[in-house]
């Protein structure tokens, strides 16, 4: 026996309608997907295609071939946060257009529980998590270093940018230095290792730490010396592993090498299989794995947000119960924002190993499967 419903689209039987009840919900997650794809990845391109793209064109740098090739190359980067800010929009938009216009109500009046309904789209999630997850940990990254590759070749990039940020930087021997973020000429969540050997011991090893929440860099003009300064800084004699503190201190770098034997590339542009060799050569040479660490988890976490926004949107776009699309953006970007807080803090604390900051990178996925389990078992008990 066929039961239609109030909406001529939703026909459900025994096995037969809940093939086609799946496929139309499927179809109607889908073409939504695809559309809030388009429109974050537009919105998310925009930033650096006015900043840096539409430039190199106005100013005659690059022909029109070469801005696409650049569009094309940071497509797949903003893919890492596109895919699941539009899957949590998608699934906000069917599910509360679903609840308003009583198809859900429909369904359950046939005898169909909530999660019998949802099975594809969460299946769904799951493949996209893996499309997700080859994005953050190669085509990403790599399509993300070809980029600034090119606006190198191009000469667009800064010629005094002498520290980079989220990378370890070994251009001024005997030091290994790390910069959380970089400011102009400020420098945020220093780390510097001054490298040296150990009475017979031939190997390199950090004989000084110096820690500092920020120093400023200046160049001289006549001989190139690159100088640190610190309004206070924590320096640790490694043989001692006794700390101390001083204040308005300038560290003097030798000249940096006019070009480098091997390309840096910040951690945050690195693929994983980078990250690895990254962390290894960390722990040979002695050094904090943490920042390494902190990205590592972050491409692997950022990753599963695919399932943890599916399991959220659906149960919060059947109690918002509206059509409107303006509704269900706004609480996705609300959501993402949430998410996105916790990442954010623990790139913070990357030079902070104490804090165990790679760890806060799972809090929002645990937290969003585990609320959005709860919503959905108590929406399916209804």
């Amino acid at each position: 026996m066929v039961h239609r419903m109030a909406s001529p689209s939703v026909v459900v039987a025994d096995e037969p309608g809940m093939k086609t009840l799946h496929f139309y919900l499927l179809r109607q997650v889908l073409a939504a997907l695809l559309l809030t794809v388009a429109v974050f990845t537009f919105v998310l391109l925009l930033g650096n295609v006015l900043r840096e793209v539409l430039t190199l064109l106005v100013n005659h740098q690059a022909s029109l071939g070469v801005v696409a090739k650049a569009i094309a190359l940071l497509v797949p980067f903003v893919m890492v946060f596109a895919l699941p800010m539009a899957l949590l929009t998608a699934t906000l938009l069917v599910f509360g257009r679903f609840s308003a216009d009583q198809e859900l109500t429909a369904v359950r009046a046939s005898g169909i529980s909530l999660l019998a309904l949802i099975t594809p789209i969460l299946l769904l999630s799951v493949v996209l998590s893996g499309v997700s997850g080859a994005f953050n940990l190669k085509f990403g990254p790599e399509c993300r270093v070809a980029y600034k590759r090119l606006l190198t070749q191009l000469g667009t990039e800064h010629p005094t940018a002498l520290l980079s940020a989220n990378q370890f930087i070994k251009d001024f021997p005997p030091y290994i230095i790390f910069v959380g973020s970089v400011e102009g000429d400020t420098l945020h969540n220093l780390l510097a290792y001054e490298m040296g050997t150990n009475g017979t011991d031939t190997v390199l090893r950090p004989v000084r730490i110096i820690q500092a929440a920020e120093a400023t860099v200046s160049v001289n003009p006549s001989n190139q010396q690159v100088s640190l300064f610190f309004p206070e800084m924590d320096v640790v004699q490694a043989d001692k592993m006794q700390p101390g503190t001083l204040a308005d201190y300038t560290l003097d770098l030798n000249q940096r090498p006019t070009q480098r034997t091997v390309e840096a590339v910040p951690l945050t542009d690195m693929s994983f299989g980078q990250l690895m060799t990254q962390y290894y050569d960390c722990l040979r040479l002695g050094l904090n794995p943490t920042p390494v660490m902190v990205q590592m988890h972050r491409e692997i976490a950022f990753s599963f947000a695919c399932i943890g926004f599916t399991l959220v949107g659906i149960p919060l776009g059947i109690r918002a119960h509206r059509r409107e699309t303006s509704a269900g953006i706004g609480l996705a970007l609300l959501l993402v924002l949430a998410y996105y807080g916790f990442v954010v803090l623990g790139q913070a604390w990357e030079t902070y190993p104490r804090r165990m900051p790679h760890l806060i990178l799972w809090a929002p996925n645990f937290l969003f499967q585990g609320v959005g389990a709860w919503l959905l078992w108590r929406a399916n008990k209804r």
